[in-house]
């Protein structure tokens, strides 16, 4: 991989041109074909830690030493920035993703509650309801685009039940959603940004007014401790939370789907064992360590040297989850799916005080998919004549998968 880039974008006095790297987070060589592996590309080509003229300037994390170090550490390696390219100033923050420790616990409990074991436990005969219901309405027909007919409808509809909103509305928050985790540019992101808030403005007011049990009302009436949270900070509280239940776990399936359409090996593996509960855990487990999704960055906030790199304060960087599970140095043969692997090593949900608090549930509605999936449709592929549409950014994810069955 060349370490040259067009003369025209200029490099920061403190960033050597050896370590300078032609990568742009939506536009990544190979991703048409394999998201994870065209990243690998990067990882086994570019130093550990590079600078990118792209996307506003920022450097790239690309090993899993590095990252869980980044990730925890936010003294350095702050939150208040984790969008690329930067959203223009003056932005209200992302709540609670913006918000470093210890203010980031008090926005983030009532997240937490929401989601816990115990809850999403509760929510499982909702969960497999929807996903039976979706794979009956296309069982007959011997095919599916994939994403349409089931990656968007089983994680959404359960979210959209979660806080109280109607299902029918996922016409109008889905494009808003896929331009806020794949939009190439500050604008784009900032207007879905803006007519989410526009959408949820009359709706956290009436939640405030009149809370229900409902997620949506616990978010929008946090107690901060010296009062409730503001409007303004409720609907951004709001808005955040929207984007990433409509996006990443229906991104996960779609990737788990397009593997298993492809790889019929694995697929026998899974129908064989759909009982043998560690068995699934531990596979599951691969399968989400395979498909890493999120990409959000880090702002520096001080001048200091790490392992040979000179950071300086403003600088961003990019210590993108997925590198993770895909990193040679932590796991053997990272790009193999191995069912048997002794410890699928990842960081697909985050870690430290930013770790994704719908993990659990993510966990159980892929697992709820692969068992009520592969026990009414065991044998499937990809339809002859079509390409998976598959996209980086922000949030990677599937953007077409069709599908068809005997």
């Amino acid at each position: 991989m060349q370490n040259i880039v067009p003369e025209d974008l200029a490099r920061p006095d403190h960033v050597p041109a050896e370590r300078v790297r032609d990568f742009n987070l939506y536009d990544i060589p190979g991703s048409a074909v394999d998201v994870q592996a065209a990243y690998a590309q990067f990882q086994q080509n570019a130093p550990d830690i590079f600078w990118t003229p792209h996307n506003g300037g920022h450097w790239v994390a690309t090993r899993g030493e590095d990252i869980l170090a980044m990730q925890r550490d936010y003294h350095h390696f702050s939150h208040q920035h984790i969008l690329l390219p930067p959203m223009p100033i003056g932005t209200p923050r992302q709540i609670p993703l913006e918000i470093d420790p210890p203010e980031h616990a008090r926005y983030r409990r009532p997240l937490m509650q929401a989601l816990m074991p115990a809850i999403v436990a509760e929510l499982e005969s909702t969960v497999r309801r929807v996903a039976i219901e979706a794979i009956e309405r296309v069982l007959p027909k011997g095919e599916c685009e994939f994403i349409e007919a089931f990656a968007k409808v089983l994680p959404i509809h359960v979210f959209l039940e979660l806080v109280n909103l109607p299902v029918s509305d996922k016409a109008v928050l889905l494009p808003l959603a896929e331009d806020s985790v794949r939009g190439r540019d500050a604008e784009t992101r900032w207007r879905a940004h803006e007519e989410m808030g526009a959408y949820l403005l009359d709706k956290v007011r009436a939640r405030r007014d009149d809370p229900g049990d409902d997620l949506l009302s616990k978010l929008v009436n946090v107690d901060l401790g010296d009062g409730r949270i503001s409007e303004e900070e409720a609907v951004e509280y709001a808005t955040l939370v929207l984007f990433g239940g409509l996006d990443t776990v229906a991104g996960m399936i779609g990737f788990i789907a397009r593997f298993l359409a492809l790889n019929p090996g694995h697929r026998r593996q899974l129908v064989s064992r759909l009982d043998d509960d560690a068995f699934m855990k531990h596979a599951i487990e691969e399968l989400i360590r395979r498909h890493g999704l999120a990409n959000t960055a880090r702002f520096i906030t001080e001048d200091f040297d790490y392992k040979g790199v000179a950071f300086r304060q403003g600088d961003r960087i990019l210590p993108a989850n997925l590198f993770v599970g895909i990193d040679d140095r932590l796991n053997d043969d990272p790009l193999v799916v191995d069912f048997n692997r002794e410890k699928p090593v990842h960081a697909a949900f985050g870690n430290g005080a930013h770790a994704c608090p719908g993990a659990v549930l993510a966990r159980r509605e892929i697992r709820i998919f692969l068992e009520e999936w592969l026990s009414r449709i065991p044998d499937f592929h990809i339809s002859p004549g079509t390409q998976p549409v598959l996209a980086t950014g922000l949030v990677n994810g599937v953007l077409r998968l069709e599908l068809c069955w005997p």
